[in-house]
């Protein structure tokens, strides 16, 4: 039904909580970055910055800073998505779209790849984006956004034809 490899990744990627011991590999990292990197932006600002955190004492101090992290546990890596909201170019203050655009291109990146991955919220919770950024030594004036936990999914079909969430009722054309 698929119209593309690129569609098909799109529809089977979900939160993927459990990984193997298979290191990401950097060069894996990289590409995901540069896909991140790619996402739009509000007047092109391109607010982000990105932390790669692969040590495993900081990961699972994450997990114990985050109420939804305990994934980091068990994750090879992890992408902490920030924004410097002074690189904001719009009247209005766009940096989170930005960032979460961001942050999906992380994901469906991960997921071309073979690497599963889950979106941790954590801005505008203050206590998480202050207990990440006092463990990362982010500067003040830099938002936390997202971390994206990384590691090769434990089961071998993690990535199964997804639920399909094609909803018709919530489908409007040319008006409500």
């Amino acid at each position: 039904m698929c119209e593309s490899e690129c569609i098909r990744m799109i529809l089977t990627r979900r939160s993927v909580r459990e990984y193997s011991q298979k290191n990401v590999e950097d060069e894996k990292i990289k590409i995901i970055l540069k896909a991140a990197m790619q996402a739009p932006s509000s007047r092109n600002s391109q607010p982000w910055h990105f932390i790669v955190v692969k040590k495993r004492d900081i990961l699972d101090e994450m997990a114990r800073i985050h109420p939804y992290g305990k994934m980091l546990h068990r994750a090879k890596a992890a992408i902490v998505v920030c924004a410097d909201p002074k690189l904001n170019k719009s009247r209005k203050m766009l940096w989170p779209q930005d960032c979460a655009a961001a942050t999906q291109n992380i994901l469906l990146a991960s997921r071309c790849l073979g690497i599963g991955s889950v979106w941790l919220g954590v801005y505008p919770y203050e206590d998480r984006m202050r207990g990440i950024a006092e463990l990362l030594g982010i500067p003040d004036d830099i938002v936390v956004f997202s971390v994206v936990s990384l590691g090769y999914p434990l089961e071998e079909n993690a990535f199964y034809e997804a639920e399909n969430r094609y909803k018709k009722d919530r489908i409007h054309w040319d008006s409500w």
